[in-house]
Order: C-alpha cells, then structure tokens, then sequence
C-alpha cells in the first residue's frame, strides 16, 4: 500500500481535490486542505520534502504583491459603477429602437449592446442581469420565442469574459506568466467574430422560423421625426462618415503600432465624428434626425470609456492596472454626469468589489498552496509527462485538453479552473511549441462555456433571478404574460454553447485570429541594417605591484 501511495501520489492528490469539490466543499478551503493534508502524508512517505514548506509564506506574500491582479478590484468596480449609472438601459432602448423594425431586431440589439458593455465592463452579472431585466419583457411583449430571447441574453452577457477588459483574461495571463496586454490584444478578434456568430444564428433562426422573433410594429418605434419618418437615412448618413473616419484612422496606424492600437485608434475615429455632430446638435444645427441624435448621445459615453481604458493599454500608455483605475474614475465621472453617483451606490458597489476581490484572493492562496504540495511530490511531471506523450502531438494534446475543459467547465466557474487546472497545462503547451497567448485565448472561449452549462451556468443563474417566475400583466399592453420557465432557460442556452465550440474550433484552425498580437515588431527592417564597425580598445598595460610581500 505505501509503495502504490508513493507511485501514485500525484493522481491520488488531484483525484481527491475532485471527490472534495463535488461534495460541495468551498473551493479556497478544499485546495489548500487538500495541499496540507498531502502534505503531511508526503513528509511521512519520505516523498514531501518539508523545507518546501518554508516557502509557503512567500508564495502568499507574493499574491498581495501581485501588480497585476490589482485590475480585478478595479474592473470589477467600474462595471458594478457602470451598471447602476443607467448606461445599458439607454444603449437597450435606443439600439432596440434602431434594430426593432428587423425581423429579430431586439435579439440583434441584445447581441449589439451585450458586446458593448463586454467592453467597458468586463463583468458577466452586470451584464446579464441588465440585459434581463430590461429587454426580456419586451422580447416577451412582442412575441419572441422564449428560449431564444432566454439564450441570446445569456450568451450576449458572458461575451465580457473573452471581450477585454476580461477578468478571465487578466487570470489566464497571470497564470501563463505572459502579459495581460498580450492577451487582450489576441482575444480581440475572437471576442468579436463570437458576437458576429451569435448575430448570424438569430439570422438562421428568424429565415426557419420568423414567427419566433418577429419585428417590433411600427406603434412600438417611438424615435420618429414631425412628419412620421423614422430617420434612418440620417443615421446611415452619418455611420458611413464615421466608417470612412474609422478606415483612415486604421489604415494610417496598422503599420506602426500594433494592430489592436490601430482598432482602438478606429473606434476613437468613430467617437470623434460622433462628437462633431454632438456638438452640432448642441448648437441647434438640424442636421441629424431624433433617431441619429439619440445614437450619438447614447454611443459616445461607451466608445470614450473603451478608448480610456483598452486604447491607453493597447498603445503601451498604461498598464492594465493602470487602465482599470482609469476606467473606475470614468465610470465615476459618467454616473455622476447621469446624476446616479449617490452614496448607496458607492457602498453597493465598494462592498460587491471587495467580496468578488476577497474570493478570488482566497482561490489564489489555496491554489498556492495546493499547486505547492502538487510540485513537490513531482505531480507536474505526472501531468506533463501524461500530456506530451498523447497521440497526435499538438493536436492530440488540445483535443484533450479542450475536451477536459468543457466537460470540468460543468461543475467549476472559470475562476476555478484557471487557478486549478491551467497552471498544469501551461508548462505542457511550451513544451509542444504552442504559443502561451493563443493557448491561452483558445482556453478563455472554452471556459466561457462554464456560464452557460445547464444546469450549473451562471450566466442562466443570473437571468433566472430576474426573469418572471409567475404570469404576471404586462404594464403596456395590459395582457398576461406567461412565465419564463427553467427548462426554457437551460434549453435556449444549447445553442449558443455549441456556437462557443464552434468558435474554439476556429481559434485553432485561424489562429492568426490571435496571433496578429506578435505583428509589431520594433519598425526596423533587419536588411537595411549596415555592418557595425566598432573600433578597437586600446587596453592599458597591467599594472606593476612589485614583488610579493614575503610570508
């Protein structure tokens, strides 16, 4: 029995830390129990060596000195600051304006705004609950097929876990040693191809079934001109403008600075044109309709706390760090102008900031402590000595390791899973030649199904606590309306989880989709660097000491 235990320590240890979790134990609590315990049983077997203890306080210290999980607290507080500041309501009502009169509008307008405050907020509650509680009676007012209104809101929500600035991301990057800049320059494009999938599966649906998310009646569409038009010529007027801005700002940019820069330069571009005819509108210049107006007002607080946040990280201005702090002051700055920065607010949103800061803290130090124990009865070698040697090299080892993630992504929230499992997977992926950004990126979409699992989502958790569990009288038709039910939810949410699949797949078959973070390199063509002379040292002569003392 001892020599199998010694043999076997490292499955054993892992295996436990499973049976731990499913027993519903707190995850903090069962990893670092689960590292001592072991622990104590290595240094008996003569397999733990216990000096390796000693270095347990260090590991802890270095968490709190850690730079860069100080974006969590100040991401999380910008997107809680953000979601009481009544910025998802006015982008929900005015692009469900804009988008209502098209068979599946809201659904597109969902998806739309659902990408919009991935990138300004970065948090997957505020996301989804907004979006729960604002669009679901009306997809439900009109007529939406209730799984798909259910499923599109989920979805729409957890795209702030690849779309920067992520908090996944920010974990993904510290846990590969790669940097968070990197990772939220890769994840880019995915984020954005993601929602361009979501939009195109609500377009399938609505060309099989149109009843099942009709367009809004022309009663409905409240954004309209004296003479009864609904004023989108002016919009598309002036979005074409913007584009043209948006393609100039990028073409001039794309071969100096990276190419998230050049993105970011792109929708400043867009936010500047927006801003001239703001303050046109100011000045009483009729040159847009009600509709443009409304687009403008609601786009630019947005764009503007995206480019203060991701452009300033994207052109090497700030850390991110640096830019979350940025992003917390402007979403100060946005409730206050909005009149929404009351007391209340600030307490609500300081107190959920430090309990979703002090649980990932904990995480951390368990896993510290685990991963401890782990290394030191060689359970790394175990593990990269499994992975390596799988059939098929590289594909082999990310068709396991994808397949390994969905599957634990049923039971444990990404924030278990980065500190858990990619730490082991990390040295692995190195070793097979992957690049840690694109592994990283590809694992991000992957747990971003951790959200929307049945039955264990959260993301379906979220909207289940503000959809209607009762029938209940709708307030603008007066007629009652059915529940939402759970299975409804759970359902609506399969599709877009085989989209995420889909979508990890395309990351590994298109992995320039990611790998466009490495196109700057320093702006010197290696060929027009001449031979360097570099003239010769003339050395001074060696110094005389004089004979050697006598002994």
């Amino acid at each position: 029995m001892e020599a199998f235990l010694v043999h076997n320590m490292a499955p054993i240890m892992f295996g436990a830390l499973v049976v731990f979790l499913l027993l519903g134990y707190p995850v903090a609590f069962a990893l670092a129990a689960n590292g001592l315990v072991f622990a104590l049983l290595g240094i008996e077997l003569g397999l733990f060596p216990p000096d390796f203890l000693q270095a347990l306080p260090e590991r802890v210290y270095g968490i709190m000195t850690n730079d860069t999980l100080l974006a969590i607290p100040f991401f999380t507080f910008m997107g809680l600051i953000l979601e009481r500041s009544g910025m998802a309501e006015d982008l929900l009502d005015t692009i469900g304006q804009l988008f209502g009169p098209l068979r599946g509008g809201l659904a597109y307008a969902v998806v739309f705004v659902g990408a919009l405050l991935a990138a300004t907020t970065g948090v997957v509650a505020a996301s989804v609950i907004s979006m729960g509680l604002i669009s679901l009676p009306i997809m439900l007012r009109y007529g939406y097929d209730r799984r798909l209104a259910a499923g599109v809101i989920a979805a729409s929500g957890t795209l702030a876990q690849i779309i920067p600035p992520s908090l996944v991301l920010i974990v993904m990057a510290d846990q590969l040693g790669r940097s968070v800049g990197d990772m939220y320059e890769g994840a880019f494009v995915p984020g954005l191809v993601l929602s361009g999938l979501y939009a195109l599966w609500i377009l399938l649906v609505t060309l099989l079934d149109p009843r099942a998310a009709p367009a809004l009646p022309p009663e409905a569409i409240t954004f309209r001109e004296a003479d009864g038009r609904t004023g989108v010529r002016s919009l598309l007027a002036l979005l074409v403008a913007s584009v043209a801005v948006a393609v100039l700002a990028y073409h001039e940019l794309v071969g100096s600075v990276r190419q998230g820069a050049a993105i970011l330069a792109a929708t400043a571009g867009i936010g500047f044109a927006f801003a001239v005819v703001l303050v046109a509108s100011w000045l009483r210049l009729p040159i847009l309709s009600r509709l443009a107006r409304q687009v403008v007002l609601v786009l630019i607080p947005p764009l503007a706390l995206i480019f203060l946040v991701l452009g300033t990280i994207f052109l090497g201005v700030a850390t991110p760090t640096e830019g979350g702090a940025m992003g917390a002051v402007g979403a100060l700055i946005l409730a206050l102008l909005k009149r929404r920065l009351t007391l209340d607010l600030l307490k609500q949103a300081m107190d959920s900031t430090a309990k979703l800061s002090s649980f990932v803290i904990f995480i951390l130090v368990g896993a510290r402590v685990f991963s401890l124990t782990f290394y030191g009865v060689d359970g790394h070698e175990w593990v990269e000595e499994l992975l390596v040697n799988l059939p098929g090299g590289q594909v082999g080892f990310l068709v396991v390791v994808n397949v390994l993630i969905f599957l634990l992504a049923f039971f444990l929230d990404f924030f278990e899973l980065a500190f858990i499992v990619i730490p082991l997977l990390g040295p692995p992926a190195e070793k097979l030649g992957i690049d840690l950004v694109w592994f990283g990126v590809m694992l991000g979409v992957n747990m971003q199904t951790s959200f929307m699992h049945p039955p264990f989502g959260f993301a379906l958790f979220y909207l289940r606590s503000v959809a209607p569990k009762e029938p209940y009288v709708d307030k603008i038709t007066g007629r009652l309306m059915e529940p939402v039910t759970t299975g409804q939810i759970y359902w609506g949410a399969v599709p877009f989880v085989a989209i995420q699949c889909i979508m990890v797949a395309l990351v590994i078959l298109f992995p320039q989709m990611v790998m466009h973070y490495k196109a700057t390199g320093t702006g010197i063509d290696p060929a027009t660097i001449k031979q360097l002379d570099i003239p010769a040292l003339e050395l001074l002569p060696p110094l005389d000491l004089g004979p050697p003392a006598p002994k």
